[in-house]
């Protein structure tokens, strides 16, 4: 296996709405900050990879523009992932792996504010059963809700807990949407949203951007002081049928989480991507994450979470911890689909 490392991270600052920016003036200043943050030229990377979702943009090969951020002339070896970003660096990973490549740039982008995203969401459902009955993903969300409460494997107090400390952390976080200080009894009385969950138990809606630049071996030794080593990187999909899986428990996390070798150590930090405050519970508990450990620092993506983009911040998040010193081994998670269905794991060291 090759060492390959996270050497950059760049965000654009995480809004409701994007007004005066499409997706490609959203891309440019930030995949120019990640190259430049790197060290390694423009045309000195050897593959480029972009995660995107044509159904938010509403457009088909959407992704597409996205490249004219990049800069393709001459050509360059590009690829494409119709799905969070993480994935795009899972596949970039693999590229270098191969020794097809040294060092690669994933980007990623999302403006959920352009149409009605709970309806987006509902197009990725299983077509014959579930997406007739057009459920939407805050629907869906609660009804592992209600299942982890039914159990007695969480409390609504546990899950306000969970956003107020989200909040509270990204008001030193200048990229994030959402943030401040909040009352836990506050939080309680408000009314529900889609019972169990409120307002607050609930992701934001985001427009957003960030890229990444990874190098393998002795580049990123050269090119970056503090390197986040990724040493062990997995993700895992469960059923497509909600009803054929246990939605209080995150078997497809265990499974990547153990192949990542995130069982063989503590962490001094995890970003976990939790878009609702009961799937954190659920991540913490398929993680083995000890009760003191820093989660989301960043805020998460409770305090923001452009789609396609929040997994992919949450590695970046994660990297640029141990880059400033801060952590020597963290923990990044992402995930896609509803209820928690695919998950990646990805451990990284300084």
């Amino acid at each position: 296996m090759r060492d390959v490392a996270i050497v950059s991270f760049a965000q654009v600052p995480n809004v409701r709405r994007e007004l005066d920016r499409n997706e490609v003036e959203m891309l440019m200043p930030v995949v120019t900050e990640a190259i430049e943050a790197s060290g390694i030229g423009r045309k000195e990377i050897d593959f480029t990879v972009s995660g995107s979702c044509d159904y938010i943009a509403g457009q088909p090969f959407a992704f597409v523009s996205g490249i004219d951020a990049v800069g393709p002339w001459p050509p360059i070896n590009e690829s494409h992932v119709e799905m969070d970003g993480a994935w795009a660096l899972y596949e970039a990973w693999v590229k270098i792996q191969t020794g097809q490549a040294d060092s690669a740039l994933v980007y990623a982008f999302g403006k959920s504010s352009m149409g009605d995203i709970t309806e987006v969401l509902t197009l990725q459902l299983d077509p014959y059963y579930l997406a007739p009955l057009w459920p939407d993903a805050v629907s869906l969300a609660a009804l592992q809700a209600r299942v982890l409460l039914d159990r007695g494997h969480a409390t609504e107090r546990a899950m306000a807990e969970v956003a107020a400390r989200s909040r509270r952390s990204a008001k030193a976080n200048p990229n994030a949407q959402l943030r401040g200080d909040f009352e836990i009894e506050k939080l309680l009385a408000e009314p529900y949203l889609v019972s169990p969950l409120r307002k607050h138990d609930c992701p934001p809606i985001t427009d957003g951007a960030a890229a990444i630049v990874l190098a393998a071996g002795d580049l990123a030794k050269k090119k970056c002081r503090r390197p986040a080593w990724i040493r062990g990187i997995d993700h895992r999909i469960e059923s497509h049928a909600l009803g054929a899986r246990n939605l209080a428990r995150s078997r497809s996390t265990e499974i990547a989480a153990e192949k990542a070798g995130a069982f063989a150590g503590s962490f001094d930090v995890a970003e976990l991507h939790a878009p609702f405050t009961h799937q954190e519970l659920i991540l913490r508990d398929a993680l083995r994450l000890d009760p003191k450990l820093s989660v989301n620092p960043s805020g998460g993506a409770l305090s923001a979470n452009a789609l396609m983009v929040a997994g992919l911040i949450r590695l970046g998040e994660a990297a640029r911890r141990i880059h400033a010193g801060e952590a020597r081994r963290a923990l990044a998670h992402a995930t896609s689909g509803p209820c928690l269905q695919q998950n990646l794991v990805c451990v990284m060291e300084g």
